[in-house]
């Protein structure tokens, strides 16, 4: 199975900047797509940014926009994100994601790091 451990998250001001890493272990060459998902009290949790492991390519929430990067190291089966411009309105509990697609398509989350924007 595919192990996913967050970190980097924190306390920043508003307009700061926090870089999230994630790491990847096991059949990491299995892996399709890898994404940061974020959830805040009382609200869905909602896909932020996205990759295509094998391209580098990236898809964001239009919100984020400009103000995030997702990047990924596969050499190092890791996955990152660069949030900078940070609003009160990011703040949330951010979660690694790795999908492995298919008939039998795979799901694998991480543990989760609190991103908190103070104002």
């Amino acid at each position: 199975q595919v192990q996913l451990v967050e970190s980097g998250g924190g306390l920043v001001q508003a307009g700061g900047s926090l870089r999230l890493s994630c790491a990847a272990s096991g059949p990491t060459s299995s892996i399709d797509i890898m994404g940061w998902y974020r959830q805040a009290p009382g609200k869905q949790r909602e896909l932020v940014a996205l990759t295509i492991i094998r391209t580098g390519g990236t898809d964001y929430k239009d919100s984020v926009k400009g103000r995030f990067t997702i990047s990924r190291d596969n050499a190092r089966n890791a996955v990152y994100l660069q949030m900078n411009s940070l609003k009160p309105e990011d703040t949330a509990v951010y979660y690694c994601n790795a999908q492995i697609l298919g008939f039998n398509a795979r799901d694998y989350w991480g543990q989760g790091t609190q991103v908190t924007v103070s104002a």
